[in-house]
């Protein structure tokens, strides 16, 4: 019977990431017991793997890909499937000095020829010379790589009759690319976002050391893929960097089986946790109807939020139905950060969790500004506080002229320090655009620090502008999920178009109703909505389910929907009449 890594490395002291790169990393954790373990979608586990049979296969694949003929510094595209065999696959080109670019798998609406595509433009993007996927993708990655001009394209097992390398493994340096992490971040589509070894190491050294404060006896439990830089950084290469077992759930599986995470976490006594806001919100809404008994989630110190806006309500709804099972609200652990950061930038304080600031939505939309809400304001917005900046790092809100802003005032949101990006790999125009010569990073965001703590309030290119009010996207999507019963998260994606006079605002809203009548008073209802409680005019547009696209880590890809939407590609089930708004 095969058994999970334990949670304890006794005799092995614990250290933050202070090594010279990955593989040196590995080669301490291997000292000890720990390791990752995969877990089916039904909770059982498929495969431990300790950090010291992990250095002898990656060591002994790292030789093979090198006796292939591939050479330091060659990039190889990685399907990031849940399991060993990726993580072997990562590890080797660690150990060979070689760029691994993790690859999403497909989603679940998205078709083979646009997953095909999609692969194809990745490994095009990062001039890979190799390809490694699962067997059940196999053929799908042999057509991706029709045509490109790679060395070997398909399993690991391809690299079992390869000669090794007999000589000595090349050594990393700390300025080297030690991976590459796609990223649909500010760019028109995703590019390489080039980690170096020295941004890792420091990324991790901070959130082990400050943001987590990892110890020995902590175990991390995650679904999260490892094609997404939560996933890959924070649950696969920042526990090993720090010799903690990590239990791994399939990406795939979770949306049908949410509660296998608690109880994974409740089985194996996890204390480290994190998902995107519907993660949390599918959990709660999957217990209404199953049981959690048996589920205890006490040991549960730290539950992460981040990858997207935070949404209050859904984290309190977790922590009300939750609470019966050990849950602590106080876990809570509001995050922020990118990719283009290696992972994270902000962690809330030990035992903060969710700190809210209520705000006037009419100055902060007028002024941009952000001032508390008096009792009986028209309207309010509520955000949650993302916590301080990492140590050795600096953050600021500036305003469009570049200036710094003082606290509560809303601008875009700039980083600085040793965790960031060398660039996008082979993008020197898009680099200069995101990263300036003061080694100064636009993240896109938009903001306002409260008590130094960053809150973020939106994408800068998402921000919508009537007649010079600030208007908030998520604001509106949200609203009409919460107000509308026919609605579930993530079922409205709003954004504005040139019309030609003026920006029209547009809500693509998912329907599920055969119903000519129920829809006419769906896109009705919505209407109304966007009219009373924020006076603008939208034209509500009804698609059918599972249209509006997500991204990698599965939140909604808003600018995804409008290109779609714009190039008439988007399936249409109706158009309401726009409604004249009162003003506002």
């Amino acid at each position: 019977m095969t058994f999970p890594t334990p949670s304890h490395h006794p005799g092995l002291p614990t250290r933050h990431a202070d090594f010279l790169s990955v593989a040196d990393a590995l080669d301490y954790a291997a000292q000890g017991p720990t390791g990752y373990n995969f877990y089916s979608g039904k909770g059982v586990l498929s495969e431990a793997l300790p950090y010291a049979t992990l250095r002898e296969q990656a060591i002994d694949l790292a030789r093979r890909l090198l006796g292939m003929g591939l050479e330091p510094g060659d990039r190889v595209g990685l399907i990031a499937e849940s399991d060993g065999d990726f993580v072997r696959a990562f590890f080797a080109c660690q150990y060979a000095r070689l760029v691994p670019a993790p690859m999403p798998l497909p989603s679940a609406f998205g078709g083979k020829d646009t997953y095909i595509a999609h692969i194809r433009r990745m490994l095009e993007s990062c001039g890979a010379t190799a390809a490694f996927g699962p067997a059940m993708l196999n053929d799908w990655l042999v057509q991706s790589a029709e045509c490109l001009d790679l060395k070997i394209s398909g399993t690991l097992a391809l690299l079992d009759d390869v000669a090794p390398f007999a000589g000595d493994l090349p050594v990393q340096s700390a300025d080297s690319i030690s991976y590459l992490q796609f990223s649909s971040g500010s760019t028109r589509f995703p590019m390489g976002v080039a980690v170096t070894q020295r941004a890792f190491l420091s990324n991790a050294a901070h959130v082990g050391r400050t943001g987590l404060a990892i110890d020995d006896g902590d175990r991390c439990i995650s679904w999260l893929p490892f094609y997404h830089d939560m996933g890959l950084v924070g649950f696969l290469l920042i526990p090993m960097a720090c010799q903690v077992s990590v239990d791994t759930l399939p990406t795939r599986e979770f949306a049908r089986r949410p509660l296998m995470w608690l109880d994974l976490i409740s089985r194996n006594r996890g204390t480290i946790s994190y998902s995107p806001s519907f993660g949390y919100e599918l959990c709660a809404r999957r217990a209404e109807t199953l049981s959690t008994e048996g589920i205890d989630l006490s040991s549960w110190r730290s539950a992460g939020i981040g990858g997207d806006m935070i949404r209050p309500h859904v984290l309190a709804n977790f922590a009300a139905r939750f609470a019966a099972n050990g849950f602590d609200a106080h876990a809570f652990v509001p995050s922020y950060g990118m990719a283009e950061a290696t992972l994270a930038l902000n962690f809330t304080p030990k035992g903060q969790g969710v700190r809210h600031d209520v705000v006037d939505s009419i100055l902060l939309e007028k002024e941009h500004r952000a001032v508390p809400a008096a009792p009986g304001a028209e309207r309010s917005r509520t955000f949650v506080l993302c916590g301080h900046i990492l140590p050795d790092h600096t953050i600021e809100v500036r305003d469009g002229a570049g200036r710094p802003q003082p606290q509560r005032h809303v601008g875009r949101i700039f980083v600085r320090g040793p965790s960031l990006m060398s660039g996008y790999f082979d993008a020197p125009e898009e680099t200069a655009r995101v990263l300036d010569g003061d080694g100064w990073l636009d993240t896109g965001d938009l903001g306002y620090l409260l008590d130094d703590q960053i809150v973020l309030t939106g994408r800068a290119k998402d921000l919508i502008i009537v007649n010079g009010r600030n208007l908030w996207p998520q604001d509106l999507e949200w609203t009409a999920e919460a107000e509308i019963a026919a609605l579930r998260s993530g079922d409205v994606a709003v954004f504005s178009v040139d019309s030609g006079d003026e920006e029209e605002v547009v809500a693509l809203v998912q329907c599920r109703s055969q119903d000519q009548a129920t829809r006419d008073a769906l896109a009705g209802e919505i209407g109304q909505v966007f009219r009373s409680r924020y006076g603008v005019l939208v034209r509500v547009v009804l698609v059918p389910p599972h249209s509006l696209p997500q991204t990698t880590s599965g939140k909604l890809s808003r600018s995804r929907a409008k290109t779609l939407y714009q190039a008439g590609d988007m399936p249409i089930l109706g158009v309401s009449a726009p409604v004249e708004p009162v003003p506002a």
